[in-house]
């Protein structure tokens, strides 16, 4: 029997509902709405360029208009519900999934461990039990306090002086969490000064961590390969991802289906039952646009979301300037459930600089479109805490073709 096919058009639905991007958002995006907005995507990615606003702002903003950066440092920092780690990068990610966390930084320090050993770098082990006593002494303690100041240098490991070295060790491996932040800037703290302990003590088997994540990938995704599966958390391996789709198929916990991609070719997934029946009964998308960051979960996997919306993506931060065909930090726009082009808007002064916005193909940037566009910049405005928008003569780049 062939596999039931998820037509492109509801494959989109599902997958921006799983990553509350389909509905109008509401809620005052702090507190414990702000906490119910990160347990449904599962994690935001924390990345330091401010080019308008930092991606887990813009990413939190774009469910939550009213939405403050000041909302989640209180969640890190205060209320501590949530912690910093990594999954694909660096990552602010609820504190009740941190159990789950074991296994990475188990793995973590293995695998820092082998390539230290592999560099056959001298005096290691004494900075780390120097740093580590330096925190259970003093508290809280930024690069800055440690050593030179994680200033870079030709000997250290990874390129950085030991002392950062030993506190990105320290951390990567679960001894010491991040407790908070002045500006950008981490302060670390002992992990039992910072994580609480009915979090801390808890500890799983690793077959159980496996399927909380892959349970957890396919729940927040919708449907995927195990590979994309793997990769949303990245807990696990490739292989104990094959493994547990393949209990899981013959469980009847999942199925397997045909996904319709932009091009209208087909591609193999798994997915619930319960997930298929969800998509032929979601509402039409809202009509808002939408200012996504380039690291919006949405969009996190490029290849995924030119596969599933036909959109071509790709950050040109680390592109010759000479060589970018858009710009150093383009943001994708979305509307309802297409991309519909891309815009390049930077902070200058007080105000939001608008230099060029492309319409992807096939999209005619209207009068209420692009009223839709300027509103959206109007309310972006307030969270970078600017005062007004200014384009450039020419902004709008014309349609390559109309609908």
């Amino acid at each position: 029997m062939e596999p039931p096919l998820l037509q492109n058009r509801l494959a989109r639905r599902l997958f921006l509902d799983r990553h509350l991007l389909l509905r109008q958002g509401s809620g005052p995006g702090s507190g414990g709405d702000l906490e119910s907005v990160l347990e449904r995507l599962g994690f935001v990615q924390v990345d330091s360029v401010n080019t308008l606003a930092r991606a887990h702002d813009l990413i939190l903003w774009s469910r939550r208009g009213q939405y403050r950066p000041k909302a989640l440092e209180q969640l890190v920092a205060k209320r501590r519900s949530a912690f910093e780690h990594w999954t694909h990068d660096a990552a602010i990610i609820p504190l009740k999934f941190y159990p789950m966390w074991r296994l990475k930084f188990e793995r973590d320090e293995t695998r820092m461990r082998s390539r230290w050993s592999e560099d056959r770098r001298a005096g290691w082990e004494t900075e780390i039990r120097q740093v580590l006593r330096h925190i259970t002494d003093n508290g809280p303690t930024s690069s800055l306090d440690v050593g030179e100041g994680g200033k870079k240098g030709s000997s250290g490991w990874w390129d950085w002086h030991p002392s950062k070295t030993a506190l990105e060790f320290l951390w990567r491996s679960g001894q010491l969490a991040i407790c908070h932040r002045k500006g950008f800037r981490k302060f670390y703290d002992l992990a039992e000064r910072v994580i609480p302990s009915e979090y801390r003590d808890i500890r799983q088997e690793r077959h159980e961590i496996v399927d909380w994540a892959m349970s957890e990938a396919l729940q927040r995704l919708g449907f995927g390969t195990s590979g994309e599966l793997a990769a949303f958390f990245e807990l696990v391996t490739r292989s104990d991802a094959k493994e547990w789709c393949m209990r899981a198929l013959e469980a009847g916990q999942i199925v397997e289906a045909d996904i319709e991609m932009a091009d209208g070719s087909r591609r193999c997934s798994f997915v619930t039952e319960a997930a298929l029946n969800e998509a032929a009964s979601l509402p039409e998308p809202s009509s808002r646009i939408r200012l996504l960051s380039p690291f919006d979960p949405a969009l996190r996997d490029r290849a995924r979301a030119e596969r599933l919306f036909g959109f071509h993506y790709r950050i040109e931060i680390f592109v010759p300037e000479a060589k970018r065909h858009y710009g150093y930090y383009v943001f994708p726009v979305m509307q309802g459930d297409r991309l519909i082009g891309r815009l390049d808007a930077k902070r200058a002064g007080t105000a939001i600089s608008v230099r060029a916005f492309w319409p992807e193909s096939g999209v005619r940037m209207g009068k209420a479109r692009t009223a839709a566009l300027l509103s959206e910049l109007e309310r972006v405005k307030y969270l970078a805490e600017l005062e007004e928008v200014v384009f450039a003569d020419d902004w709008l780049i014309p349609t390559r073709f109309d609908d």
